[in-house]
């Protein structure tokens, strides 16, 4: 008679990391019992940290922003940036972040039908992202005593979603050595999105124009 095959223990790390592999080399699984059964994990501590099979995809991009802003946190300078710096830094990290899991994040924003369906598995990362942009917002605000001069903060939280959009988009299709090219993005973008709200913009949007028109041709 044969034996059952024991399922392991296993931690939300675990489960997250036998995902991305699983699906980069056998592809989607057919259900949560599938996925468990081919990687002799126990069904019921996969829905201790996960709902679903898309609960687990867009809890992978959450643990990419938890990652890097621990990472963040952990630097005793961080705090004593601007915010002008702390968005830089920020992109910087998670862009590194990406590219360090670079095969399955192509993967996953390639798999649906439509790019609306591949953008369903961002929507708990956009949360977290917003907030980001309008605590860096908030904290500059504070040392303004004029309304007038105080940035609105529902607007560039939601500017720092698109931008990071723009930015994910330009990464995907970055074949620069070393995604050189996605670094002077993230510079040339944070600087014109500050001067716009700064009220300084001409320079630096018109540098980044030319930088993105010259990509577009190349």
């Amino acid at each position: 008679m044969a034996t059952k095959a024991k399922t392991k223990k296993s931690t939300k790390s675990d489960i997250v990391s036998l995902y991305m592999e699983h699906v980069l080399t056998h592809g989607t699984p057919e259900s949560v019992f599938s996925f468990c059964k081919e990687n002799t994990i126990e069904e019921a501590v996969f829905y201790q940290f996960f709902g679903s099979l898309e609960g687990l995809k867009k809890g992978i991009w959450v643990d990419f922003y938890s990652y890097v802003i621990d990472l963040l946190n952990k630097n005793s300078d961080y705090e004593k940036y601007s915010s002008r710096e702390k968005l830089l830094t920020f992109y910087f990290t998670f862009f590194e972040m990406l590219t360090a899991n670079r095969s399955y994040v192509l993967w996953t924003l390639d798999q649906g039908k439509s790019k609306m369906e591949n953008l369903k598995q961002l929507e708990s990362l956009r949360k977290k992202i917003v907030g980001f942009g309008k605590e860096l917002v908030e904290t500059d605000n504070e040392d303004k005593k004029l309304k007038i001069t105080k940035k609105p903060v529902l607007i560039v939280g939601e500017a720092t979603w698109v931008q990071f959009l723009f930015l994910l988009k330009f990464w995907k299709d970055d074949e620069s050595a070393g995604f050189e090219k996605t670094d002077v993005a993230i510079e040339k973008s944070v600087n014109t999105v500050f001067d716009i709200f700064d009220n300084t913009p001409l320079d630096n949007i018109l540098d980044l124009g030319k930088f993105l028109w010259k990509e577009r041709m190349a």
